[in-house]
């Protein structure tokens, strides 16, 4: 608890000095960070002077931490069933929406991923395979559903390296702590991940759906901005941007 306390006051003492009940806190899963960049900046330009800052990390630990008082105003999830669980604890102000469905690539810097597949993990030369922990973060619950359907999660466990959210599976690929890793589409195509590797499109039948939702949450209720945030995301431009980084609609 009290980490996420820390990272709260971190994040409120990088605002600037409107009343903080005008201020607005999103909670984000770390695979929305680069779409999520980009979808503030539009919203900012047509709110000028608003505050509006975002926290990025893993959907089920924001789930807790909102679950405890956390006060995040809005909570874009991973994964549609924690704000559903939320929402039946009477933590939501709003409806459950989806935003858009996730998925999950096999991406390296070291290998060429695109002739890469599941299988191939378990060769000598990949040593190290980073994904998300999958008991807390969506895209590493889908890494593993993935590796048991290619039959090859129980010869990887010795080789994984398990990150915090995807965000911190991806830091682990890119800088050479892990060999190969599987990792939000989203990320992957952030150019600065595109340029310096490569990846494969994991099969969706091999994992279950990425239904990925967000809610206005009981702490947010009374503020505007949240709710015309929560309206934003259903814009043609919002959906645009989620659209180029992999999220389908």
């Amino acid at each position: 608890m009290r980490r996420w306390r820390a990272v709260l006051l971190l994040a409120l003492l990088c605002w600037a000095s409107p009343a903080l009940a005008d201020r607005v806190l999103v909670a984000a899963a770390s695979g929305l960070k680069f779409a999520m960049d980009e979808i503030l900046a539009q919203f900012r330009e047509r709110h000028f002077g608003e505050a509006i800052a975002v926290v990025y990390g893993s959907s089920g630990k924001f789930s807790t931490q909102i679950a405890q008082g956390a006060p995040y105003d809005l909570y874009f999830s991973a994964d549609i069933a924690y704000p559903e669980r939320l929402a039946a604890q009477g933590f939501a102000a709003s409806p459950v929406t989806t935003y858009a469905t996730g998925r999950i690539v096999l991406w390296s810097a070291t290998h060429d991923a695109r002739a890469l597949r599941l299988e191939d993990l378990t060769q000598p030369d990949i040593r190290r395979v980073a994904i998300a922990n999958p008991q807390h973060a969506p895209y590493g619950a889908r890494a593993k559903e993935a590796l048991q359907g290619a039959g090859v999660w129980e010869q990887l466990t010795g080789k994984l390296v398990l990150g915090s959210n995807i965000s911190q599976a991806a830091q682990f690929v890119e800088t050479g702590n892990a060999d190969a890793g599987i990792l939000a589409l989203s990320l992957a195509l952030n150019p600065r991940l595109s340029a310096a590797g490569s990846h494969w499109l994991i099969p969706e039948s091999l994992h279950r759906p990425l239904e990925q939702a967000f809610i206005v949450t009981r702490h947010g209720a009374d503020k505007r901005l949240a709710w015309q945030f929560a309206d934003f995301i259903a814009t043609d431009k919002a959906q645009a941007i989620l659209a180029r980084y992999g999220f389908a609609d």
